[in-house]
């Protein structure tokens, strides 16, 4: 049974496109660009490859969204065919994804000013250096979870479709993934190094999801 547009969104739009209305496929990229480039970059790390990418991958649901049948958001959908495409260009491109400071605002609590200065700049560079090593060495799953909870502010129905867990199993690596940052974030200098995030770790969350 199909979602109705009280659970999805995009019902309306999708209710239109296979009714032949090849217009409404321009809405949803119009609703989803942005957030599938989002995924996409933050995998692949490279504006011009991630351009191709988010092409690939809105071609790649335009063909097969005459077959979609609601199990899942569309949202979260498009999110999976996002994710394989990236992964999938990694694996062809056999390239390192660099490793670029992340933000996570609103994980600790603390939104940093739009533009620091001087001491202030330094300071929140070294706290975002520090916490994207932190949240590279979470257990995958919990990575995983957090990463689209903050990054992609998806409802925790749509994160436990893409991680293949209940519902209620997100929220719990969501509080634990919380619980360990913020120890990590609390120990001193130096108690551990920080780790990079390599295509590997990147893709031992996410080689399962499928569109």
């Amino acid at each position: 049974m199909e979602l109705t547009s009280t659970e999805d969104p995009d019902a309306d739009v999708i209710s239109a496109f296979k009714a032949g209305d090849r217009k409404a496929f321009d809405t949803i990229i119009r609703r989803h660009q942005r957030g599938v480039w989002r995924v996409v970059q933050r995998t692949l790390r490279n504006e011009a490859d991630t351009a191709d990418v988010v092409q690939q991958a809105f071609v790649r649901a335009l063909r097969a969204l005459p077959g979609f049948r609601g199990a899942a958001t569309l949202r979260s959908w498009l999110y999976r065919i996002a994710i394989n495409c990236a992964l999938s260009w990694l694996r062809d491109h056999k390239r390192e994804v660099p490793t670029e400071p992340s933000e996570l605002k609103g994980v600790d609590g603390e939104v940093p000013s739009a533009e620091p200065v001087g001491a202030q700049r330094l300071e929140s560079r070294d706290r975002s250096e520090s916490l994207r090593a932190a949240v590279a060495r979470l257990p995958p799953k919990q990575k995983l979870v957090l990463e689209l909870r903050v990054f992609d502010d998806l409802s925790f129905r749509e994160v436990a479709e893409l991680a293949e867990c209940s519902e209620n199993t997100a929220k719990v690596n969501f509080h634990y993934a919380l619980k360990r940052l913020r120890e990590l974030m609390a120990e001193p200098p130096g108690a551990w190094e920080p780790v990079a995030v390599a295509p590997a770790a990147r893709m031992s969350y996410a080689s399962k999801v499928r569109p």
